[in-house]
């Protein structure tokens, strides 16, 4: 491995850790030499990929945890420094999805998403930024969506909260470049995720939805897992504000 691209002796916490895009982060950081703590809300999901992780031989922790309440997201970082010693790296992965409709009845949904994938990495931000600025580096990762930049019908409140979370990475990386801290993120296209899985459950589904990517084909999770690497090493010590879109072009037209 190219020095420039491991992560020997970080430490990493990465939300929503416990499945999915979470889970290949994690242990593709543990890979590339990190220790990783893995938060969310799900304690066995969780405990399952710190078993994974270990037997990497990286140190892990399960931390159960809820990323819309400040005051979780404070212990779950506490938790995380007291085991660790430090976090050198924040991946901002938890998220929901669902249909939201302008003239819906109900409120629940939009305060739902947009408190889990907007106010969430914000917390989640908000508490390990003064320990990294005191540091004097750190490295966060928020995990956005093609849908912060295209719109669909149904996803008001899905597509708001990403397109919001760009803004706000970029945002924080002005606030916090002078204390080299790096902000940036990634939006993955079309993934098979549990979340997802729904949409591409038949073999119709799936020849349909690769029809409509430029590269006519999905790809595997540990994609994310890379570029995520990439963004946490030394590698990209001069990259911030950014937002990379892997999504076999999906966005090409549009950005």
């Amino acid at each position: 491995m190219l020095r420039e691209f491991s992560l020997d002796g970080q430490n990493a916490l990465v939300t929503g850790g416990g499945r999915g895009i979470g889970r290949a982060i994690a242990l593709t950081l543990a890979e590339a030499g990190a220790n990783v703590a893995v938060a969310a809300r799900t304690l066995s999901q969780l405990e399952s990929v710190a078993d994974e992780i270990n037997a990497l031989n990286r140190q892990s922790i399960a931390l159960p945890a809820d990323v819309t309440d400040p005051l979780s997201v404070q212990k779950m970082v506490a938790q995380a420094i007291d085991h660790f010693g430090e976090i050198n790296i924040l991946v901002n992965n938890a998220g929901v999805s669902g249909k939201v409709l302008a003239l819906s009845e109900s409120d629940t949904a939009w305060h739902t998403i947009l408190g889990t994938n907007l106010s969430g990495p914000f917390y989640c931000c908000r508490a390990v930024a003064q320990h990294m600025i005191e540091r004097g580096s750190g490295r966060v990762i928020n995990i956005s969506s093609v849908s912060g930049t295209i719109a669909a019908v149904g996803g008001l409140a899905y597509n708001s909260s990403k397109a919001a979370l760009n803004m706000l990475t970029k945002v924080l990386a002005m606030e916090w470049a002078p204390y080299n801290v790096g902000v940036n993120a990634i939006g993955p296209g079309w993934f098979d995720t549990e979340m997802s899985h729904q949409s591409i459950e038949t073999a119709e589904d799936k020849a349909a939805l690769e029809g409509s990517i430029p590269l006519g084909r999905l790809t595997t999770l540990r994609d994310l897992g890379l570029l995520a690497v990439y963004l946490a090493s030394p590698a990209s010590s001069w990259m911030t504000g950014q937002i990379i879109y892997l999504d076999g072009g999906e966005t090409a037209a549009f950005l």
